[in-house]
């Protein structure tokens, strides 16, 4: 154990998990490195994924979330996403909440063993909504209720989006908790850390794998699935340019990506937390989710790095 190690053991940690799509999955990362490190997580709040990986966290069931999220292929995380034909935005979502629930147990926030708070905003009243009470799905289908892509949620009466919207690294609702430290994971970081060689590895990998029958199964050639992947590819890094202008999609995820990164740097300013652990916004694209295994990783390596470094103040 390192200095900074040692002086991190057995630290009560306030833990705020940001928004960022599948950059999200670097938070499972970087919580088994600051459990390793000997923090003790009492309070954690989140928007978007960062509040759907805390909550999971917070039931004790990371583990499971884990090892079923790195065996996802492309195709099996297209099955998860519901059409939606009625407006408010593209998937309904109750597929990958229902999913969660089988794999998490339906749970109230009140039921946890740790504070937790899952952001999100109310859009017909335009404010941050702190979601601390009530069964936990419902808190996390809010926050991760991209606008345009996934449809709003409902509950209690109020329309509910995404909670990066207003708030991406929530700090605020961490301090009501008297906690030695506060540790923030960013997912929306500068581009600094070039990830082509993985890429590059990956694409090796998947080209040597000849498909089971099973996944077969789980990629039917049907026109719904055509526009879906059209839908994912649309945010490709790796996509040719062409004279056209960018989808109506791309350039929303890219608008929100740019909002939620000047929000993320005001918020740093205005709170600045003990620790920041920055993993940057080029480390996959927002809906890369068969990436699991590399992100996780990536937010494993950034943690342990950030923790070496970590000066006491």
């Amino acid at each position: 154990m390192t200095d900074t190690q040692a002086s991190l053991k057995d630290k009560t940690v306030s833990l705020v998990l940001g928004s960022g799509g599948a950059r999200g999955l670097a938070h499972i990362g970087a919580i088994a490195e600051l459990r390793k490190a000997g923090v003790q997580i009492e309070a954690l709040s989140g928007s978007s994924m960062g509040a759907l990986v805390g909550g999971i966290y917070a039931a004790n069931k990371l583990d499971a979330y884990e090892e079923w999220v790195c065996q996802l292929g492309q195709s099996d995380v297209l099955s998860l996403l519901d059409w939606n034909f009625s407006g408010g935005g593209f998937f309904k979502g109750r597929k990958i909440i229902a999913k969660l629930e089988e794999l998490v147990g339906e749970l109230d926030i009140e039921d946890l063993p740790i504070d937790y708070t899952a952001v999100a905003v109310d859009i017909d009243q335009g404010r941050e909504v702190w979601l601390d009470k009530g069964p936990l799905f419902d808190a996390i289908r809010a926050s991760i209720a991209i606008p345009g892509v996934f449809t709003p949620h409902r509950y209690r009466n109020r329309t509910l989006v995404d909670g990066g919207l207003l708030n991406p690294i929530p700090v605020a609702p961490t301090l009501r908790c008297m906690t030695d430290l506060t540790v923030v994971v960013d997912v929306n970081a500068k581009e600094d850390i070039k990830l082509e060689d993985r890429r590059d590895d990956e694409q090796t990998s998947d080209n040597q794998h000849e498909p089971t029958s099973a996944e077969s199964d789980q990629a039917p050639a049907t026109s719904l699935v055509d526009k879906l992947r059209d839908f994912m590819d649309s945010f490709s890094k790796d996509r040719k340019p062409t004279e056209s202008q960018p989808g109506l999609l791309a350039v929303m995820m890219r608008s929100l990506d740019v909002m939620e990164t000047a929000i993320t740097r005001q918020q740093l300013a205005t709170f600045q937390p003990d620790l920041v652990i920055r993993v940057p916004k080029n480390a996959c694209m927002v809906h890369e989710f068969h990436r699991a295994r590399e992100v996780i990783d990536l937010g494993a390596e950034i943690t342990r790095r950030a923790i070496n470094q970590y000066q006491p103040q």
